[in-house]
């Protein structure tokens, strides 16, 4: 009995070749396994206070159009929590370093340049963090003594919270640089590519 090699799908299927309707003329489609192993710790914890936040904003609307009687903490809460998710989200783009770049520069570039602005670019990144990350270690203290508008929690908690974004982001910049060392390249150099 001859076998035959499985054929490529034609180039316009949308479906990779998989058969959508099955004998009968029901559909059947098959999801591709959820893979959370891309995810890290920071991500898990922006999640956590961007699901806060929307639960935060969801009960301002509640309590202002549906009670008619608005809760005056939510504004504020809101307002910190959006500042918790920026700067704990921002570590996430430094991770996978699709932070905004320009890379117009290095197509002109021959190839050395490129690698020691490159590098460059990724030493001074981790400067600029690392020094973020020291000015608000020194900020932190001096705005325990300072109480948010409405609620009444010391200021300092969205410093620590602006501190522990800076100094993921200066963590994963250091592993970012790394990466770019050990491999000979980064995505400023070869744009096409895809970070790892």
């Amino acid at each position: 009995m001859p076998t035959t090699a499985p054929t490529a799908p034609p180039p316009d299927d949308p479906f990779g070749g998989e058969r959508v309707l099955d004998e009968s003329g029901r559909i059947h489609a098959t999801d591709a396994p959820v893979d959370l192993s891309g995810y890290r710790w920071e991500d898990w914890l922006t999640l956590g206070f961007f699901f806060a936040l929307g639960l935060t904003v969801f009960y301002q609307f509640f309590t202002r159009y549906v009670l008619e009687n608005s809760a005056g903490w939510t504004e504020e809460i809101a307002r910190y929590l959006l500042v918790a998710v920026t700067f704990l989200g921002a570590s996430m783009a430094v991770r996978r370093n699709s932070h905004i770049h320009v890379e117009f520069l290095y197509q002109w570039l021959p190839a050395a340049a490129g690698r020691v602005l490159s590098t460059a670019v990724d030493g001074v990144r981790i400067a600029f963090y690392g020094y973020a990350t020291w000015l608000s270690v020194d900020l932190m203290p001096r705005m325990a003594n300072l109480n948010m508008t409405v609620v009444d929690l010391p200021m300092s908690y969205v410093y620590g919270l602006v501190t522990l974004g800076f100094a993921m982001m200066t963590f994963r910049s250091v592993q970012v640089a790394l990466r770019h060392w050990r491999r000979g390249w980064s995505l400023l150099e070869r744009p096409g590519e895809t970070e790892a």
